[in-house]
């Protein structure tokens, strides 16, 4: 549990965290493609890939050259998407399929770092389209997610503006630090796959979330602590009363924001950090 409230006047700081299979328990690209197949996006043997490499990922993570194989297809996959039509329908089954498989230790996690007065970021490599609404109703402060690049027909063109992979990661969660003034020893860091190394040693306290088994073999070589997170459970039944009104985002460095919190949360923390300058 995190117990230690940032005081008002330390440099601030962010709990920076991997999406897909680290916060909820699947791919967060690929669970929409039922909903992209009914919007008539793909058709029902793409359905049927899509699947299957879901079974994959879930099965025993994806490696660099997988997560190259599967960048590769759906860039080659959403060519030609209308963007509006992709936002509408993550809109419109974003609680069916989403709010279901959230971990409830990492909603937790997320609170106790709120709680704590730090930011929350995800750092994924989904599209933005996708991550952003996720992001949101998780209450994240900011997003950094793949940029794709829409043609003047408002539709994808099939290339990537900005691919939020690897050492790319650590790289925007460093620009955010300078950005933001984050002291990056004292932020934390969560993933689940050996491909976001790069991001989770660039802080003080990085942590292997139902690692791969070459995650997990650097955890324990680094001696990180390893998190078992298994009880997927939706928002609205872990806090009844669970709403997070939308706030500008802050947008920096191939951030994609779109930030929402609690207001109980917030007037909590508030009144924390009120208490931490009076006394």
């Amino acid at each position: 549990m995190l117990t230690f409230v940032e005081n008002c006047f330390s440099p601030r700081t962010a709990a920076f965290f991997d999406l897909d299979k680290t916060v909820i328990a699947k791919s967060s690209t690929l669970t929409f493609s039922k909903s992209f197949y009914q919007g008539g996006l793909i058709n029902r043997r793409a359905v049927l890939r899509t699947a299957y490499t879901q079974f994959v990922f879930l099965a025993g993570g994806a490696d660099h050259d997988q997560m190259e194989r599967m960048r590769a297809y759906l860039s080659a996959l959403c060519k030609g998407w209308n963007v509006q039509q992709v936002k509408d329908l993550v809109a419109e089954t974003l609680h069916d399929l989403i709010d279901p498989i959230i971990y409830d230790e990492a909603a937790t996690l997320i609170e106790e770092h709120h709680t704590a007065g730090r930011d929350v970021v995800i750092v994924s490599t989904s599209g933005a389209e996708v991550v952003e609404p996720i992001g949101e109703l998780l209450g994240a402060d900011r997003v950094v997610a793949t940029r794709m690049v829409v043609g003047d027909d408002g539709c994808f063109t099939g290339e990537i503006e900005y691919y939020a992979y690897g050492p790319t990661k650590a790289e925007a969660v460093r620009a955010l630090a300078e950005s933001e003034g984050y002291d990056l020893s004292r932020c934390y860091a969560y993933s689940d796959s050996a491909t976001d190394v790069p991001m989770l040693e660039s802080v003080g306290y990085p942590h292997a979330v139902n690692p791969d088994r070459a995650l997990r073999r650097e955890a324990l070589l680094r001696e990180w602590p390893i998190l078992v997170f298994d009880r997927p459970v939706r928002l609205k039944q872990r806090l009844p009363a669970f709403s997070m009104p939308p706030r500008p985002a802050l947008v920096a460095a191939a951030a994609l924001g779109a930030a929402a919190v609690t207001a109980g949360l917030v007037w909590y923390a508030n009144r924390r950090r009120a208490s931490a300058l009076t006394t």
